[in-house]
């Protein structure tokens, strides 16, 4: 390419941003009125933009130019057979995930009878990235497992005025299909609030609202927010399945584009989206199956998911907030026994110490919090203080720790000086007693 052609394709690309961004800025404009429907918002939106190209003296066949008709709902799909490989993770092994570890992953006991044969993994492309009742769906992309494939069906919104058809359609597809449980990524914030409420508006039941649902975004933090710089869907994708793909299109992006191809017709701004959508399915299929490959015993399965001590430092995590102690520990115990960054090696500790303590194995809590303690740890020094006083009966010992602790918490924790403060006082009248009594003959 020379320098003239690539000039040209410069001022084009910020031509092109700069409708873009013309476009964006008046629909937020229009989508202030909260008393218009999102069809005659559209309209308003399209209206304004013949006003403005007439305005610039644009060609007089340009003015009179019409989209070409769109197709009011378009259906599309994409059958994978089981042997293929997204990442490193084949799909088949997504029919070997146990209902135990998606129970855990949802916090729902429901699951323990399911596994992922029945699930439908959901996920939307839409008018607006806020939620609301005037935010409609253009793009529902569904994931689920027959027929020995892995199948990804997509309903495309062509025409706003054919939503209620998607609707009817969708309803329809659904009880045929018979899923038992929803997966998503985000969906209990989003995709399934809005889903429903687009079914309300059309008078139709929505069953799937019904179902056990595992949000997997909650796991995904319990999981890897300690390790990764990003819980985002497709960052996800790329560090634990090891798949190609990128950030394709910005999410801020795609509502603009469905504008413009309502306006235009032109179904090449919709490809990206249609590809993205998918990806998102496939993504959030590997990293539930890699998610679910931490909870294994199975060696091999560990191996292969490519799991680290922060891996299990992250199901410890995830088994804590599902109330189970035992197991928490268990894998607290695993990540010691690898390779963690220095904050997290402290907090796995300090956790394991707590449950110790919980579970009267006072030997293994007081040994970690002296080997914290070295580290400057405060409450490492108030537990041991409480060790000694209250278990002990070891004043002097407790006294100590008390005077260690408030000397490292002066100018540092209010709190924890305050309560070294009060210790101090309570063990010196108690070491006076003690004195008292053992003077008396």
């Amino acid at each position: 390419m020379d320098l003239e052609e690539r000039l040209k394709r410069l001022k084009k690309e910020r031509e092109a941003r700069s409708r873009s961004q013309k476009i964006r800025d008046a629909w937020d404009k229009i989508d202030r009125d909260e008393e218009a429907s999102v069809k005659e918002k559209l309209e308003r939106l399209i209206s304004l933009t013949k006003k403005e190209r007439k305005e610039k003296g644009t060609k007089t066949e340009d003015v009179a130019f019409e989209p070409p008709p769109k197709e009011p709902l378009l259906f599309f799909e994409n059958p994978y057979p089981l042997q293929v490989r997204y990442g490193k993770i084949p799909l088949r092994a997504g029919l070997k995930v146990r209902g135990e570890a998606l129970a855990y992953l949802s916090r729902n006991k429901e699951f323990e009878n399911l596994d992922l044969s029945s699930s439908l993994f959901i996920d939307l492309e839409t008018t607006g990235l806020s939620g609301g009742v005037g935010v409609v769906p253009f793009l529902v992309g569904m994931g689920f497992y027959r027929d020995e494939k892995f199948n990804i069906v997509q309903f495309f919104l062509g025409d706003l005025a054919a939503e209620e058809k998607m609707i009817q359609e969708l309803a329809r597809f659904l009880s045929e299909m018979n899923f038992q449980s929803v997966v998503t990524f985000n969906g209990k914030g989003f995709d399934m609030p809005l889903l429903e409420t687009r079914f309300i508006l059309h008078r139709k039941p929505f069953r799937l609202g019904e179902l056990p649902h595992l949000d997997f975004l909650f796991s995904a933090r319990s999981l890897w927010k300690h390790k990764y710089e990003s819980c985002r869907l497709f960052y996800l994708a790329q560090q634990i399945v090891e798949a190609d793909r990128s950030e394709d299109i910005p999410a801020a992006e795609i509502p603009t584009r469905y504008f413009e191809y309502l306006r235009t017709s032109n179904f090449d701004l919709m490809e990206p989206v249609i590809y993205h959508n998918k990806e998102d399915i496939l993504s959030l299929l590997g990293v539930v199956i890699i998610g679910t490959m931490l909870f294994s015993e199975d060696r091999e399965a560990l191996e292969e998911s490519g799991a680290d001590a922060m891996d299990m430092f992250g199901v410890g995590k995830l088994f804590e907030n599902a109330g189970d102690a035992e197991k928490s520990a268990l894998f607290f115990q695993r990540a010691l026994e690898g390779k963690l960054s220095d904050k997290i090696a402290l907090l796995a500790k300090k956790k394991l110490s707590y449950y110790f303590k919980k579970s009267d194995d006072w030997d293994k809590a007081v040994s970690l919090w002296q080997d914290l303690g070295s580290l400057n740890q405060l409450f490492c020094y108030r537990e041991l203080a409480m060790y000694y006083e209250h278990r002990e009966k070891k004043y002097e010992e407790a006294k100590k720790m008390a005077e260690e602790g408030l000397a490292l918490s002066l100018g540092v924790s209010l709190a924890y000086e305050q309560d070294f403060s009060h210790r101090l006082e309570r063990l010196n009248e108690k070491i006076r007693r003690q004195k008292e009594k053992q003077e008396k003959p």
